[in-house]
């Protein structure tokens, strides 16, 4: 007798048509989360998943599950023609089932049992099944999607707070345990606003197996993470920060994945995902295996993984991490261990058009998101249009930035006039890139230090340093970046395994750095002349760049057009400057905005009792000039309203 499902054709439950199989083989697919996976359906009034997964090398692939008792051959799927997928609709399997494909490879005799590539859940780790999913979370963040672009712009104040969900705050009553996505939701997005950030940036939320990796080893790449709860708390937790009016930026892992079993590694049994040559497969550094980004099937799943996060989740944009070790053949490798490109070059050719054609589809589709590499050479045009011949990023990271600037802020301040190149030396490329400062998570882990420990002196020289640093970096031209524990000058390294140290703001000297960032976020939000010229020199000019038997630092920030005008002024040695001649370009008043020597700052509260007048003594080339006094170790924000 024939039952009900055996009445479907394939025509009525299969997701996948002729144009799918098409440009998903020829590499240009890139909405196969719709296709592939698995996807709760009714069809004909039969309720149950459809499942499909690319294994072009397997003899035999069959979904398991609890829904058939682990049972290893009684849901077998079917090949789809010669496009290597396999697929099956299966009555009965739906939302919330646990499953694995079990693949039995035509080679050796290999059978093994995988996570699905596509899912869109997972086990919560150790555990390593996916879970079927219906998404049946509802939006409520019109708003912010009809107006973002203006708040991606590249003209627009962008300040991130750098965030590892897992370990931002924790619960100590219940076994010192990780938020939840809900309960982070409402008090990230309260946080996030009182301190004046205008984005947040997570740390990899794609499932994962080791947590220790911070999710940089990624087995679940349209999944987040079901450690803090499922899909859809993560969509409300997105949802919560659109609607308190903060961007949402995903750091995206292309670079490399785990050799997990249950994982993408030797998929069907071939190096599948990834390069089959170990010295271009395999990552010396973090002993993880690298994609074939010139095989189209792999570059079709890498661009649909990135589609997914801006579709689905409403991301704002993704980080891209790890995009110097995708550009270089030679990354972290020794003479003999790597393969030169076609014209005998050290240049991964796949790579880089991998990463063009992905910023080409992202930004077509989603003009109003920012994409941002992290990219730590000088590979020339990162965030230029690849029609240019850039690799058509929006954003860089500028690690030049980082690591000149620490090192300046590290010297002992007697010595810091011999280094005064160090700070200066940014403004020769300032401009020829779209630069995002950058005080990540990577500067304060592996015995680094944080950021207040790099500092020099005695305790109140530290925090007068730590405040002196965080306002060069607002007063900079670029994007700012952040990490969390960084605003309330942590003392200890970050520690993934626990929260931020919350406890310290109950200390004047803590809460009074995190009173300063808000400041300066402020300052920055609503100050044309301090974020519109970010990424253009029409808005900044040197005053004086030479003083370095000073240690002093004095420039301009100016807005596109009429408006306000700021001078900033950076005293970098413990000896208040007591009468300083600066040039300026405008007569009048130039009003006292921030000072971070302020004593709500914790400083001793020497400055300018509100600001100063220009008188007609020519300096600096201009033809006024004003007599200020700088406070030791601190930086002077002067604005002028003409």
């Amino acid at each position: 007798m024939t039952t009900k499902i055996d009445s479907l054709k394939r025509d009525d439950w299969s997701l996948l048509n002729g144009e799918d199989l098409y440009f998903f083989n020829q590499g240009n697919h890139n909405k196969l989360y719709n296709r592939l996976g698995a996807h709760p359906r009714t069809i004909n009034g039969i309720s149950g998943t459809y499942f499909a997964v690319w294994a072009p090398d397997a003899e035999e692939v069959a979904v398991m599950g609890d829904f058939n008792g682990w049972n290893r051959g009684s849901h077998r799927l079917q090949p789809r023609d010669s496009s290597g997928i396999w697929e099956g609709f299966f009555q009965g399997v739906g939302h919330g089932d646990i499953y694995k494909y079990r693949v039995l490879s035509r080679y050796w005799s290999y059978e093994v049992e995988k996570a699905d590539p596509f899912g869109r859940t997972h086990e919560i780790p150790p555990k390593t099944a996916s879970r079927v999913w219906q998404q049946r979370h509802e939006w409520g963040d019109q708003d912010w999607m009809s107006g973002r672009a203006k708040k991606n712009s590249l003209d627009a104040p962008m300040s991130i707070y750098e965030v590892h969900l897992a370990s931002w705050m924790r619960v100590p009553e219940e076994g010192n345990r990780s938020l939840t996505y809900r309960e982070a939701a409402d008090k990230l997005a309260d946080y996030v606003r009182r301190t004046g950030f205008t984005h947040v940036e997570l740390m990899p939320v794609m499932e994962h197996p080791f947590g220790g990796s911070w999710g940089y080893q990624v087995t679940g790449y349209f999944a987040p993470t079901s450690r803090q709860g499922s899909p859809d708390d993560f969509l409300y937790f997105v949802d919560r920060l659109h609607q308190a009016g903060i961007g949402v930026i995903l750091d995206w892992v292309p670079a490399h994945f785990p050799t997990d079993q249950h994982g993408l590694a030797y998929f069907d049994g071939t190096h599948l995902y990834e390069h089959q040559d170990a010295r271009k497969g395999f990552h010396p550094d973090w002993q993880s295996y690298i994609f074939n980004y010139g095989r189209n099937e792999v570059r079709s799943f890498l661009f649909s993984s990135a589609m997914f996060w801006l579709d689905v989740c409403h991301a704002d944009g993704l980080r891209v991490d790890g995009v110097a070790s995708m550009l270089y053949l030679d990354y972290s490798r020794s003479q003999g261990e790597w393969i030169p490109n076609e014209y005998g070059g050290r240049e991964n050719l796949e790579a880089i058009s991998l990463l063009r054609q992905m910023n080409e589809m992202t930004y077509k589709e989603f003009p109003d998101t920012q994409n941002a590499a992290e990219e730590s050479t000088d590979w020339p045009m990162v965030s230029r249009p690849t029609y240019l011949g850039g690799l058509g990023f929006g954003l860089k990271w500028d690690m030049g930035w980082m690591h000149d600037t620490l090192a300046y802020m590290q010297h002992d301040p007697i010595h810091r006039r011999y280094h005064h190149n160090e700070l200066t030396f940014r403004m020769i490329y300032a401009f020829t890139e779209n630069f995002v400062l950058p005080l990540s998570h990577d500067e304060v882990v592996h015995g680094k230090g944080s950021l207040i420990r790099k500092m020099p002196g005695d305790m109140w020289q530290q925090f007068a340093n730590l405040r002196l640093l965080y306002s060069y970096m607002f007063g900079q031209p670029g994007k700012k970046l952040l990490f969390m524990g960084s605003e309330i000058a942590q003392w200890n390294e970050w520690n993934h395994d626990a929260s931020i140290e919350w406890d310290l703001l109950k200390f004047d000297n803590h809460a009074c750095v995190q009173r300063l960032i808000t400041d300066l976020n402020r300052l920055y939000v609503n100050e044309p002349a301090l974020h519109e010229h970010d990424v253009r020199p029409e808005g900044f000019e040197w005053v004086d760049a030479n003083d370095a038997d000073a240690s002093v630092f004095t420039f301009l920030r100016k807005p596109k057009t009429g408006g306000s005008v700021f001078l900033l002024l950076y005293n970098m040695t413990p000896v208040p400057r007591l009468g300083y001649r600066v040039g300026v370009p405008r007569p009048g008043s130039w009003q006292e905005v921030l000072n971070s020597d302020a004593g709500i700052y914790g400083g001793s509260d020497i400055g300018n009792l509100g600001g100063v007048l220009a008188v007609e003594t020519p300096h600096h080339g201009r033809p006024y000039s004003i007599e200020v006094t700088l406070p030791p170790l601190a930086a002077v924000f002067l604005r002028h309203d003409g």
